[in-house]
């Protein structure tokens, strides 16, 4: 292969094409049990499987079990699911390692594999480096287990169950959400069924839309990226606020009660400053990314945290939040992870944790988003068709340099390539949207010219 196969987020691609086909599933899930027989058990080897709401999901769930239990390594199929509740049935049930079948925010056409560790982490980049290298030297294909060392496959009937009681728990034991009105959009995705029970159960008053998938209408003008019509509808029902989650789960974008969003960074300053205050805020630290707004960093600055900064996506941010000890981290895409909670980013734990923010001060979203100043941003995304090392463009670095000159401190420019995609992102943050705009289009307009 001349790239990695795992990208930042797992394995992802269009549905039925290399390298989400059936044949190439079904080898990734032989790779990934031969992978977890090496790690030492007493009894049989188990692999938990989960998925979103996307029509091939059904194909590829099928080819997944049927390469695990090749290897005699049993499966436990746990429906749709949200990612976060994957990746804590993988640990509480005890199992090798756990599977997400989901490619997050993207189509429906689109689908991916992610791999979590026994212990609920996102797995390591060099145990998914030797599931690849597997594959690609075929060392695994002669290795099949016959007769009763064949693995066996179980539906686990209780999955949602043990993760809605898991995502309450992590709301304070002596509050409810009695007396909120608020507005759930589930993006037809893997939220549909759990997030308006977790938080009816725990007093508000839900209206849920975009909760009826049908396959193909994951992510379709709904969700974390479309947040058009919850804005609206917060609005027509005067809820309290909004909270939009992507395909799999684990984003949230929330929408205060004037209809406005907000960013995951608004979400992540606010539950920082509510975690200073009340002596949660472990080594006084927050983890963002080369991502999040400036005015992000002004707000830390004036609230004295400190912030590190990873880079883009979320098992990255985890990876310096474990490094440095840190307790909360996230990116302004909505990836938000609390590590006094989870072991990976999940949209309904960080909506409940904003909750609880705002129960505890008594003021209404709007008010608590005041803690930052959100500066203007553009992101262009330029389809490229290789991806030279930017640093190494002259020309285009020297656009860049001309674009931070004229911003002269009041702003940023970020030129990235993507994790997944062949794309170049094109981030400009500046004092206000013209000049933003300007400068935005024209390093897109050279991304275009020199890359392109």
């Amino acid at each position: 292969m001349s790239q990695r196969m795992f990208g930042t987020d797992g394995v992802r691609g269009v549905a039925n094409k290399a390298p989400m086909t059936a044949e190439m599933v079904l080898e990734i899930g032989r790779a990934t049990a031969y992978v977890c027989k090496q790690h030492p058990n007493t009894r049989r080897h188990r692999i938990v499987i989960g998925k979103d709401t996307r029509v091939s999901g059904y194909m590829l769930e099928n080819a997944l079990t049927a390469g695990i239990c090749s290897m005699g390594v049993d499966v436990y199929l746990l429906g749709p699911l949200p990612t976060p509740g994957i990746a804590y049935l993988t640990q509480s049930m005890r199992a090798d390692a756990g599977l997400v079948l989901s490619a997050s925010h993207n189509p429906y056409q689109d689908n991916g594999i992610k791999i979590f560790s026994r212990t609920g982490y996102k797995l390591p980049d060099q145990e998914e480096d030797e599931i690849e290298r597997l594959i690609t030297s075929g060392d695994i294909r002669d290795i099949r287990p016959t007769a009763d060392e064949v693995g066996k496959a179980r539906r686990i009937d209780d999955a949602i169950g043990r993760y809605i009681v898991f995502c309450k728990n992590t709301f304070p034991d002596q509050m409810t959400l009695d007396g909120k009105k608020i507005v759930l959009d589930c993006a037809n995705g893997a939220t549909y069924k759990v997030a308006p029970i977790i938080f009816s159960e725990l007093g508000a008053e839900v209206i849920a839309i975009h909760s009826e998938p049908n396959g193909l209408n994951i992510n379709d003008g709904c969700g974390s990226q479309h947040t058009e019509d919850l804005r609206k509808r917060v609005q027509a029902e005067g809820a309290d606020m909004g909270l939009a989650f992507d395909g799999d789960g684990d984003r949230l974008i929330a929408v205060d009660e004037t209809g406005q969003e907000l960013t995951g960074d608004h979400v992540l300053a606010v539950c920082a400053r509510g975690y200073k205050r009340r002596g949660l805020l472990h080594n006084n630290l927050i983890i963002a990314t080369v991502m999040s707004n400036f005015g992000f960093h002004q707000a830390m600055q004036k609230l004295d945290i400190e912030v590190g900064v990873a880079p883009v996506g979320d098992r990255y941010v985890l990876e310096m939040m474990r490094q440095r000890g840190a307790t909360l981290g996230g990116e302004a895409s909505g990836h938000l992870i609390f590590a006094n909670h989870h072991t990976t980013g999940d949209g309904i734990v960080a909506a409940l944790q904003l909750l609880a923010e705002m129960r505890l001060v008594d003021k209404p979203l709007s008010e608590l988003a005041t803690v930052m100043r959100l500066f203007p941003q553009v992101l262009i995304n330029v389809d490229v068709q290789q991806k030279p090392p930017i640093e190494e463009v002259a020309e285009l670095q020297d656009a860049v340099q001309a674009a931070e000159a004229e911003l002269a401190g009041a702003g940023r420019v970020l030129i990235r390539y993507s994790g997944t995609q062949s794309m170049c992102r094109v981030m400009v943050e500046g004092p206000d949207e013209s000049i933003t705009q300007r400068l935005a289009k024209d390093l897109a307009a050279m991304v275009t010219t020199c890359i392109g």
